[in-house]
Parts: structure tokens; sequence; C-alpha cells
């Protein structure tokens, strides 16, 4: 089953350490002066995924228990602000990555999760029953327009206009600076949950044709409250970039949204009614309730079937 994403363990992130096996377990060691080694033990079996920022180096044993507890690895930079590499335990299910794919692959499918995530976005949209996907951008642009807008008049800098040309980056004024580095700080951290939950980050129900189509689809859900707000206030910084950066990892508390990001994205690809799942008798909340069967066969007609049964007729 998926570990519970809301455990405060289930995702860590080291960097300056050096992290190994010994007879005890996987530690991660703090070289503290030339005298002196702190060892600080991991919980391997309760992580769902380990972070390794810069300054970090694992050895093969730890690895290989980390991939035996069903820990994904992902190697990240400074504060989990960007994802280089994902290494996935065999043991981590499949269940997100085919939701993910099937849903993408149907085009009815495809549009419902787009008004879905829509719908996160703006809480207060009031959508037509028949809304098609040209309508959701028309929407969604005048929507950010007047973010724009109110946020520009906050800061007293007029008019704004969103402009990313890496062409013409040093020409570019700070609050477009300012945005494009905190943005892909954001994508960074999106990238290493989706990792973690074993999805394909090139699968979009938006965006298309890139590596990190559904990183971008997700980092919307949440650029209105994170980066905007953060670009804005840097509009007569002489470093934005930098200072975009800083603040991004700071104002986090180091990777604070992370679980907020895999919850969200569990019930973007949750096909069960949300109604269904709030009547359920159990006070658990239903977005962690996502046990499912490590392996299991598929059919056509009635979907997944459990592996390890003798289907053969007449078998007694």
């Amino acid at each position: 089953m998926l570990p519970r994403i809301a455990d405060s363990l289930s995702f860590l992130y080291l960097d300056m350490v050096r992290v190994v096996q010994d007879d005890t377990g996987v530690c991660a060691q703090i070289q503290v002066d030339d005298s002196r080694t702190d060892t600080v033990y991991l919980p391997t079996a309760a992580l769902s995924c380990l972070l390794l920022g810069p300054g970090v180096s694992i050895t093969t044993p730890a690895l290989t228990t980390l991939a035996r507890h069903g820990t994904s690895v992902v190697c990240t930079g400074s504060g989990g602000v960007r994802a280089y590499a994902g290494i996935l335990p065999d043991s981590l299910t499949t269940h997100w990555l085919e939701q993910q794919v099937s849903s993408w692959s149907d085009p009815d499918r495809r549009l419902d999760i787009a008004i879905r995530m829509y719908q996160m976005r703006f809480k207060d949209a009031d959508l037509p029953t028949t809304v098609t996907l040209d309508q959701l951008r028309g929407m969604e642009g005048q929507r950010m327009k007047a973010l724009y807008k109110i946020l520009a008049d906050q800061h007293g800098i007029g008019r704004f206009r969103r402009n990313y040309r890496p062409d013409q980056w040093h020409t570019q004024d700070p609050v477009n600076l300012a945005l494009s580095a905190a943005n892909t700080c954001l994508y960074g951290i999106i990238h290493a949950a989706l990792l973690a939950l074993g999805l394909s980050p090139a699968l979009g129900f938006v965006h298309a044709g890139t590596q990190h189509a559904f990183v971008y689809d997700i980092a919307d859900l949440y650029k209105a409250e994170t980066t905007l707000p953060l670009a804005f206030a840097l509009h007569d910084s002489t470093n934005p970039e930098q200072e975009a950066r800083r603040r991004f990892r700071d104002n986090l508390r180091l990777l604070r949204l992370l679980p907020r990001i895999v919850r969200d994205t569990q019930t973007l690809l949750t096909t069960t009614p949300p109604d269904t799942l709030q009547n359920d008798d159990t006070d658990e909340d239903p977005a962690e309730r996502r046990d499912v069967h490590m392996v299991h066969l598929w059919d056509p007609k009635t979907g997944a079937l459990p592996a390890g049964v003798n289907y053969a007729a007449g078998n007694d």
C-alpha cells in the first residue's frame, strides 16, 4: 500500500551529510568539526521519499535498504527546489500512474480533470454545464489578468505584463525575473512529489509537449498564493532572481507544501466521486486511504483482478 502521506516523516530532506548503512540501520553522518561526527538514524520504514540535497553522498548498501523498504529517493537542489533524478523502488505501487494514464488517454476524463483543476484554483468559479477547454483557457486568462492588476496596484508598479523570454532574459523587469525564478523552484518541489508517487511528469492534462507537462499543470494550482505574491514583492529588488529563490525556500520552511501537493494530485486522479468518500463511516482522511494491491491482473471487462489466483476453468 502507499505509505501514509499525513505522517510527518513521509518526506525527509537531507543536505551536507553522508548516508551509510551500519549494523543497526541507515544513518546520516554529520561532520560537525574535525574531531566530531554526529550520527542520526533514519526511520526508513516510515519514509515515503528521501530527498537528497546538495552535499549528500550515499552508499549502495544504504540505497538498497531504502529500496527494500519501499522508499523513493530523489536528488534535489537546495531546499528541494529542483528535482534532478528519481530512484523508485520496485515495490512502489503503479496505482496512481495507471489512474493518470487512463484519465489522460480518455478525452472526456481528461477534460474533467482540467475542469477540476480550474475549480481547485478558483473555488468561486461558476462554470457552464458543458464548458469546453477553450472556454476554460479564456476564463483562466481573465482571472490571471485580474490578479496581475490587483497585485500591481498593491505594489504601485502600474501595468504588468507577464513576459517569459529566455532569449531576452536580462531585459526583463524584476517582477518577471523573480516570477520565473520562483516558478522554477515550485516546479522542482512538484516534480519531486510526482516522482515519489510514481507518476509521469510528462503526461499533462492541460499542458503538453514537454517532459514537465504535468508538473506545470499542478504548479498552476499554487502560483496565485506562492510565487506571484513573492515576485511582485520584489519589484524593486536589485537581484530579484537570487532573492526569489531564497525567500521561496524560507517561506516554504523546507517543503511544507509537499504533503498538500500529494493530496491534491491524488484527489485529482481519483475517479470516485468526492461525496462517496466523504460519506464513508471511517474517520480517516479519504485522501490517505488509497490501499491498493501491489500486483493485479488487467481485464478489459471487469477491471483489475487479484493476482496469485488460478483462473483455470474447473480448477478445484
